[in-house]
């Protein structure tokens, strides 16, 4: 089965401000933003990749070109329109701090597969796209490439969140007891039977021995041996 590396971009200065960017236009990586993507670029260089899909916003586009420049090949680059940010519609542009007034902002942390937001989309809707993008690319590497091939995805926090409990196998009500810090990178692997999560949310560590291991489809009985190589740094599952 192939393995996808599921990466947040880097830090933007609306992060940093508390404004909900959405899918505004022309917002980049910070400085440390671009230090950020630097460092998850050289994690990942030492895993051979097949190719790296992005969503079209400029901050995720930003971070994925940190990752393909410091990989030894050419992995092949691509944009996926559905991998894009939720549309936030009218909430987009304004502070969270404002937002977290609003009655719909309870329904978001507390029953988000019921939100939808003003003139925007529901949360369901944007966990639907997006699962089924990621499971269409991921397929279509493995097909191509084979089962131990590594790929990587580049989105943003509530896609990747969203993502994650889907292979988690979490209700989208549950969604938010995860976190996707920037930059962070999460592995999932999908198997005939089921996902295998590996990590998540992980800033640091070696990433090498996805390029060594076998990952298997089956569950290990009694947990497995674990990895074939080990790491002080080796990331571990971080919820």
């Amino acid at each position: 089965m192939a393995t996808v590396l599921l990466v947040r971009h880097g830090r933007t200065t609306a992060n940093a401000t508390g404004l909900l960017a959405g899918r505004t236009a022309g917002v980049s990586l910070d400085d440390l933003g671009w230090d950020q993507a630097a460092l998850t670029g050289d994690r990942i260089a030492a895993v051979p990749v097949a190719g790296v899909v992005s969503s079209p916003l400029e901050r995720c586009a930003e971070t994925a070109r940190a990752i393909v420049d410091r990989q030894r090949g050419a992995p092949s680059s691509s944009v996926e329109a559905d991998l894009t940010e939720c549309d936030y519609g009218q909430w987009q542009g304004r502070r969270l701090s404002d937002l977290a007034t609003e009655d719909l902002w309870s329904t978001v942390q507390s029953h988000p597969s019921a939100a939808v937001f003003p003139g925007g989309e529901s949360m369901a809707g944007m966990q639907a796209r997006s699962v089924a993008a990621i499971r269409r690319h991921d397929a279509a590497v493995e097909a191509e490439h084979g089962p131990g091939a590594v790929w990587v995805a580049v989105s943003h926090g509530d896609i990747i969140t969203s993502i994650l409990a889907d292979a988690l196998g979490m209700h989208l009500d549950l969604f938010q007891r995860l976190e996707v810090g920037p930059a962070s990178v999460s592995i999932v692997s999908y198997g005939a039977s089921r996902p295998r999560v590996w990590a998540t949310n992980t800033d640091s560590g070696d990433l090498s021995w996805l390029s060594k291991d076998v990952r298997s489809g089956d569950a290990p009985v009694g947990g497995g041996a674990g990895k074939t190589t080990m790491d002080s740094r080796t990331p571990r599952i971080i919820t």
